[in-house]
């Protein structure tokens, strides 16, 4: 059996060598970033010296893991890289389901390419333009405040501001990748059987009742899917570049995150050993909940990423 097993594999590498020649950048990119990094993991119980090396320096247990339980910033940084998560999570995600069912329902074609096209665009803007763009508009003499000033408000320092990171981050988020997000939805749409819609007709279900009965029912594998993997990064903060390049002390209490917290001690304060501790449990934590998602989603609905 062993022999015929190894003679299958043989027959279907070489079978299919173009395609398996195709995989390999990526094979080679998670082994290079993804899993040869995973030697360092072992600085999160160090206290790592760059001269002495990683696996020259001292040991010191779960020194540092206790370090960042009893830190002053930790319910903080807990508290918002959760709420941003899930603001993000209950907003930016329905958000592109919603464009794909509309956009499916509207029936000239001239207005649905317009409409895509222009929701596609921000998608390809650079997050560091993006955060620009987000930095001059909303500045004290920006164009918000130039346009809330014909309407006698005040002008607002919206970034200066800690109550409006959050809202601000968020729609940001929307705004940027509903558009982009949408496709995966309606390529999930279009692949539905149309002899389902006519159906649905024959038993006299109008465009709503379509698009409950039919329309989401025939996509929700892929909502279930998604969700799933979205719940995985639920305490990755969201977007890191994107919270680095709109942030300032002053907005610390409602814009720290996990990750940014790890940048500043990590690699400004040069406490390799901490930052490492810090990254190790956030990383754990969202496998537990992706491991809870999917198992919850098995249960509630049999579709499941494994």
């Amino acid at each position: 059996m062993k022999a015929l097993s190894f003679q299958a594999v043989t027959k279907d590498l070489v079978r299919n060598k173009y395609i398996y020649l195709m995989l390999l950048p990526v094979v080679v990119f998670y082994i290079v970033f993804m899993y040869a990094p995973m030697y360092g993991l072992q600085i999160a119980f160090k206290d790592f010296m760059p001269t002495k090396g990683i696996w020259n320096s001292d040991w010191v247990g779960f020194k540092h893991f206790v370090s960042f339980y009893n830190s002053y910033y930790f319910w903080r940084i807990v508290r918002n890289t959760l709420l941003l998560s899930v603001f993000d999570l209950i907003f930016s995600f329905p958000a592109p389901i919603l464009l794909a069912l509309l956009l499916n329902e509207l029936r000239n074609k001239l207005f649905r390419n317009i409409v895509q096209s222009i929701s596609y665009l921000p998608h390809f803007i650079s997050i560091v333009v993006i955060a620009g763009m987000m930095v001059d508009f909303l500045a004290s003499d920006g164009l918000i405040n130039q346009i809330t000033s014909w309407f006698d408000v005040k002008p607002i320092s919206y970034l200066l501001l800690p109550q409006w990171f959050r809202t601000i981050y968020v729609s940001s988020g929307v705004w940027q990748g509903v558009g982009w997000g949408s496709i995966i939805y309606l390529a999930a749409i279009s692949g539905i059987d149309p002899s389902l819609y006519e159906a649905a007709k024959v038993d006299g279900a109008g465009r709503l009742r379509q698009l409950t009965n039919v329309t989401l029912p025939g996509i929700m594998p892929t909502i279930m899917i998604l969700l799933i993997l979205r719940v995985g990064h639920l305490l990755s903060g969201g977007s890191f570049e994107k919270i680095l390049l709109l942030y300032n002390p002053t907005t610390y209490e409602t814009s720290d995150v996990i990750s940014t917290f790890v940048y500043r001690r990590g690699l400004l304060q040069f406490d390799y050993g901490f930052s490492t501790a810090i990254g190790l449990v956030n990383n754990l934590v969202n496998f537990v909940l992706l491991l809870t998602a999917n198992a919850l989603s098995r249960r509630m609905s049999e579709h499941k990423l494994w």
